[in-house]
């Protein structure tokens, strides 16, 4: 259990989760072929996401649902809801990036220099956002959809970083990077969560395995020649932690990267594959 999350079972293409005392059963493709460990624990969640006879996709709650309700990580409140694409808010897979970003840049801030500059790209409901700025990090938060914004910024209240130096910016990431670019602007790092399809702000379409690239040069120009971090994580097939890797290694030849498949855990030690994710920072290089 990490804090107010815990991955309580999985198996037969579904995960069971729980979140600050609210149990969720919804889909996860990496549990196909596992088989629960505990069956009887499946019973009675709160919600249930599943698809119906006609093939749409919905939550059916079997007990009274807070809507929404909140969850503690470390000094970091997240406001949780069920939402239409399955998700409640939070990714509890990318909580150890979140540990090893807020690492890195605190130990940036502890050796002294400017403020930090971090971009976060496909920044939805604002976890990253939020573990760099507790740190005294200055940080421009991107993502296409205005609710997501307005959601991370009720994180970010809660959470006692109202005031801190963060940019709301509700945008297309590919064309705010290559915007920023064209300023001359500079970041010290770059943090990366592409989805494999998506929709800018003003329709624009995204499609990993022909966007990224681009984005990648874009960000290894925002960062310069001696760019302080980058923290690329993905959940598309074919994307595992080696071909993040290989893809960084293009933009960033010299970093010394750290790539590894992300995992949560059971209590009992079983682990579920939830995505990869490649990684440097300037002092590991």
């Amino acid at each position: 259990m990490i804090n107010g999350y815990e991955l309580v079972d999985f198996g037969h293409g579904r995960k069971l989760e729980r979140f600050a005392g609210v149990t969720v059963d919804r889909p996860s493709p990496a549990a196909e072929r596992a088989v629960p460990q505990h069956p009887e624990l499946w019973n009675e969640p709160a919600a249930r996401y599943e698809r119906s006879e006609a093939g749409q996709r919905a939550w059916r709650s079997t007990l009274p649902l807070p809507d929404p309700w909140a969850v503690q990580l470390g000094r970091l409140t997240f406001e949780l809801r069920t939402t239409a694409a399955g998700q409640v808010g939070l990714f509890p897979e990318q909580i150890a990036n979140w540990d090893w970003l807020a690492g890195r840049l605190s130990a940036s801030r502890q050796a002294g220099g400017q403020t930090k500059q971090v971009l976060n790209l496909f920044a939805y409901t604002g976890g990253s956002t939020l573990a760099a700025a507790a740190t005294g990090a200055a940080v421009v938060h991107v993502d296409a959809a205005r609710s997501a914004v307005a959601w991370a910024r009720r994180n970010a209240a809660a959470s006692g970083l109202s005031e801190a130096p963060i940019r709301w910016i509700v945008d297309d990431a590919r064309k705010f990077a290559a915007q920023e670019r064209k300023r001359g602007k500079h970041y010290d790092g770059v943090i990366l969560d592409p989805p494999s399809y998506g929709h800018g702000s003003g329709g624009e379409a995204w499609k990993l395995e022909r966007d990224l690239e681009p984005l990648l040069a874009d960000c290894a120009a925002l960062t310069g020649p001696n760019p302080g971090f980058m923290l690329l994580s993905c959940h598309a097939p074919g994307y595992g932690a080696e071909e993040l890797a290989a893809l960084l290694r293009r933009w960033f030849p010299h970093a010394k990267m750290d790539a590894d498949d992300m995992h949560l855990a059971t209590d009992d030690g079983h682990l579920l594959h939830s995505g990869a994710r490649s990684r440097f920072a300037a002092s590991e290089s």
